[in-house]
């Protein structure tokens, strides 16, 4: 198992597995992640200064990945735990844990002081691993990340 950044051969993988994720999930493909021009190219959309992301690779297959951003429409202070995906065969085995710290490590590295993330009801286990490590509810969204469909905001302090 490794976890590494992002390479322009692994573009692809990554749009395939957000995108499954979210069908899976009876999520929207409007106002979400599946629809950001991003998604179709990943490692070109993580390259600037204070921005990461990172997949994970097993047997040299990718089967997820999440990234560090600074939160669109804020101020430089608030960064965005982003496009946090796993393909099934990779879940429930911790590695969502293992992303969560990579990145809250990243962030605090790009000397950000908070984290904010947006998520869906529907996705319990991800939401679970914010909760437990520190993210706190909002009663809406801050930013502008463009995705209107999501109805969980999140926000952590990472001093």
């Amino acid at each position: 198992m490794i976890i590494r950044k992002i390479q322009p051969k692994d573009n692809q993988k990554i749009e395939q597995i957000i995108k499954a994720a979210l069908v899976e999930f009876g999520l929207p493909t409007t106002g979400t992640a599946f629809e950001d021009a991003e998604t179709q190219s990943m490692y070109d959309a993580y390259q600037d200064a204070r921005e990461v992301y990172y997949v994970l690779e097993i047997e040299g297959e990718v089967l997820g990945g999440g990234g560090i951003k600074q939160l669109k429409g804020s101020d430089e202070t608030i960064c965005e735990l982003q496009k946090m995906y796993f393909d099934p065969k990779a879940r429930g085995k911790g590695y969502g844990q293992l992303f969560f710290d990579t990145c809250m490590q990243a962030a605090k590295d790009f000397n950000y002081t908070q984290c904010y993330l947006e998520s869906a009801s529907a996705l319990k286990a991800a939401i679970h691993i914010y909760e437990k490590n520190g993210f706190k509810h909002l009663n809406s969204h801050i930013g502008d990340t463009g995705h209107f469909s999501c109805s969980v905001w999140m926000l952590k302090d990472l001093n």
